[in-house]
Formats: C-alpha cells, structure tokens, sequence
C-alpha cells in the first residue's frame, strides 16, 4: 500500500463507529494520518477477546479446535492489534452479512485460507447464530461452502494449495507453472481472498507432484522460491485478464509464517511453539522477515487490477502462542504452521473487513 492510500484510509477510520446493541463498541481514533498503517502495530491484552465462544461454533474442524483437544491456557485468545496510529473496529458479522447479501465470497488456497475461512465462519455465527444456513462439501470436490439464507450470502473454500494445476501426465503428476484451470470456477465469487507458499517447500511424501514444468521444459525439481514467483506470476495474469474490478474484489493473504525453531525468538533451536503462552513483544521479529513476503508485495505490483494485500506476516510471526502445537483433534504431534480457533485467523479476518469498509463495500 502506498502513502496515499494510508492517508486515506486513516482518515476514513476517523468516520467509522460501529454500533453493538446499540452501544457504542470502539470509536475510532486517528493519531497520525500520514502514518496509519492497519499492519504495523503491537499485539494488546484485552479482555473482551475472543470474539465468540469456541463451544458454540459448529464449524470449528478438529485440527483447529485448540481448547476442546485440551489447550489449558487461555490467555492467546484475549489479544488484540492495535495499529500504532490507528484503532481497528471489531468485526460486526450482520453488518458484513447485509454488505455482501445477495454476493458470493470465496477463499483460495491451502489450509491457512481454510483456516480463516472456519474464522469467517464462526464469527458470522455469533453474530446471526438463528439465521437458516446451507453446506455442501465433498471429499473429492475442492469446494465447500456456507449459505446464509436470510441474506443470501454464501462463504466458500475452494482447496488450491498451488494455486496453478497439477495434472497427471504418462510421466507422473506434473505442477504446471503457467496452467490455472480453476480461475473459471473463482470467478463466480464476488470477493476473492487468496493465499499460497505454505506447500511450495513440501518434499518426499508429502509433496503431490513428480515433475514441474516450467514453460516448455519438464524438470524434476528447481528453487521453489522461484517457482512459487513463476506460478504467482501466472496468478497475476489470470486477474488481469480475467476480473472485473467492478463486481470482484481481491485480496492476496500474505504469507502465514511457522514457529517450529524457537531460536528466531531467542530460545533454543529444539525448542518450538509447543508451550508458548504469550506474543514476541516486538517492534520487529527477532527472526527477520519472511523472504517470500517480497516475491509477493513484487508481482502485485504488476498487476493493473486493484488487489489489496492481507499484510499478515509480521503481526503473525509475533503470535508463536497461536499454535495449535499438540492440541489437535487429527492426531498430529506438533502443528506450529496452522492456528487455533478462535484466534490470530479471527483477527485476519478483522482487518480484511476494516479494509473492505474504507473501500466502500
């Protein structure tokens, strides 16, 4: 984002007071027009937090459910973001409802974008948790999704961990950088939140593909990094051939970091998530930025469409307590990748609203 639109969206912040029962939830105050930035703050205790109650969301999956597979701790879930110059509404799930009724929104991407998707989901839930709903899902179909009858809205998760294709081919299962068959299917969305990098460094068994091709060359691996630019690159031509700004509106979630080496917040290197129980105080992350955060911010620059950047890494990279760990209902031993619900996705999805709001949707 650039100077100018802070400077405009921090002074829209200054009209916006959100309404909770008619009562007044958090007005919004301005101390720096020229240097608000929703993504650059510190993490607040506040004990208002979280904003809904995990026991009453029936859409939480088990491997997000941190406190029904026994997390003892609580306090992760009572912090807040607090931009530096400016505050940030809480996420009003009616409103929300009533700005995209009759529309269709849709995450793409791997399991972080499910991640904020079950957020999405629970807050709405609290906010309407009587309105009449409809689900569909398949284990084979890459789309699940939720309707809100009452509003006619529906949320989708569409599973593309690559965002381009991988076919199966004579020679094996073959990632295609330039190949994006899918865009069809996203383009009945009316608000697209995309995200991708968490698989691009799978290997092994855990890596769906046996080959890349990258262009007209067949290879059996490469740098990932660069071929997470290639396909992003193949992303970005999609939009701007393919959307209409005037009736879609796209986001890009920045790249969602892990906390499996304690040392990048000054602990020992064996040492991980597991345990933590409070944010890296900041102002910066002992453990530097995430390098692939450019890759991203570079190719959205090419872009000619209007896409906005979910800037999530940084204020993510402080949250090592968000963690799932080992408090899982899928029986995996140690997930410092994914977040508890609710949690860090709640507040994802609280930036993703305050910005569609200064943008008039």
């Amino acid at each position: 984002m650039n100077v100018l639109f802070h400077a405009l969206l921090c002074k829209s912040l200054l009209l916006l007071l959100l309404l909770q029962n008619g009562t007044p939830v958090m007005s919004l105050t301005i101390k720096n027009s020229s240097r608000c930035n929703l993504y650059q703050g510190s993490w607040v205790y506040d004990e208002s937090y979280p904003l809904y109650d995990a026991a009453k969301c029936p859409h939480i999956r088990r491997e997000f459910d941190c406190l029904k597979y026994g997390r003892p701790d609580k306090d992760y879930l009572k912090y807040r973001w607090q931009p530096t110059f400016c505050n940030v509404p809480r996420f009003d799930g009616e409103e929300f409802l009533k700005m995209w009724s009759g529309k269709m929104i849709m995450f793409v991407g791997d399991s972080l974008s499910l991640n904020q998707w079950q957020s999405l989901l629970c807050i709405l839930h609290a906010a309407v948790p009587d309105v009449v709903t409809s689900s569909s899902s398949s284990g084979r179909n890459p789309i699940s999704s939720l309707t809100y009858k009452g509003y006619n809205v529906t949320v989708m998760y569409y599973r593309a961990p690559y965002l381009v294709d991988i076919i199966n081919e004579k020679i094996g299962r073959v990632l295609k950088l330039d190949s994006m068959q899918a865009g069809n299917q996203w383009l009945q969305a009316n608000l697209l939140i995309f995200n991708t990098w968490h698989w691009w460094l799978r290997s092994g068994q855990y890596q769906p593909w046996d080959f890349i091709q990258d262009g007209n060359k067949i290879l059996k691996d490469m740098n990932r990094t660069v071929a997470f630019s290639k396909a992003l690159t193949t992303w970005a031509k999609w939009v701007n051939s393919s959307v209409n700004p005037n009736t879609t509106k796209v986001f890009f979630q920045g790249v969602s970091p892990s906390h499996f080496h304690a040392n990048e917040w000054g602990k020992s290197f064996n040492k991980s998530c597991y345990g933590e129980t409070e944010p890296v105080k900041g102002p910066r992350y002992p453990g530097g930025p995430v390098p692939q955060e450019n890759t991203i911010k570079d190719i959205l620059k090419t872009i000619s469409k209007p896409v906005s950047l979910l800037d999530i890494t940084y204020l993510s990279q402080l949250r090592k307590d968000a963690h799932p760990s080992s408090y899982n209902g899928i029986h995996l031993r140690l997930d410092c990748s994914h977040w508890c619900v609710p949690g860090l996705p709640d507040i994802w999805n609280q930036l993703m609203y305050t910005a569609l709001k200064l943008n008039g949707f």
